[in-house]
């Protein structure tokens, strides 16, 4: 499955908005780009979606930037697609013509209706928190290799 960079980007935004702004503290749109490889440009145009979905508040003058809006375990991912791409969790096959050819129907239901339908209801069951949980997990992992 793929998704725009604008959702890719702004779940990893996201993401690293949540993980170092836990203390309180926010983070400002250069250190995003900068550390998370993203142009300040694109991001400039990322982050009042998350804004105006109500996932992060903005902080302005010396030592402004982002931090959530509310806590991680209450928002959905669903919250976080919506507001970036309203077209990820929608379903292909309920808004295609019914007409006509009969295979291409049955399988805009049988396989893409079911992946979306998958898709929606892990992105409804799942919130940020677990996210975070499970990358967190994955980077600390990472670094229990060692090498003599």
């Amino acid at each position: 499955m793929r998704v725009s960079t604008r959702v890719e980007y702004g779940v990893q935004a996201l993401a690293y908005i949540a993980l170092y702004s836990e203390n309180g503290t926010s983070v400002s749109t250069p250190e995003i780009a900068e550390t998370q490889g993203i142009s300040k440009k694109y991001l400039e145009q990322i982050l009042p979606l998350l804004r105006q979905a109500g996932l992060i508040r903005a902080q302005k003058g010396l030592g402004g930037g982002y931090t959530l809006a509310r806590q991680a375990n209450g928002i959905r991912i669903a919250d976080i697609l919506n507001a970036l791409d309203n077209s990820v969790l929608e379903d292909p096959a309920a808004s295609g013509e019914k007409e006509g050819n009969e295979l291409k129907n049955a399988i805009d239901e049988c396989l893409w209706g079911r992946i979306n339908r998958l898709l929606g209801g892990f992105a409804a069951e799942n919130t940020l928190a677990d996210l975070l949980r499970e990358c967190r997990n994955r980077m600390a992992n990472e670094y229990d290799m060692y090498v003599i």
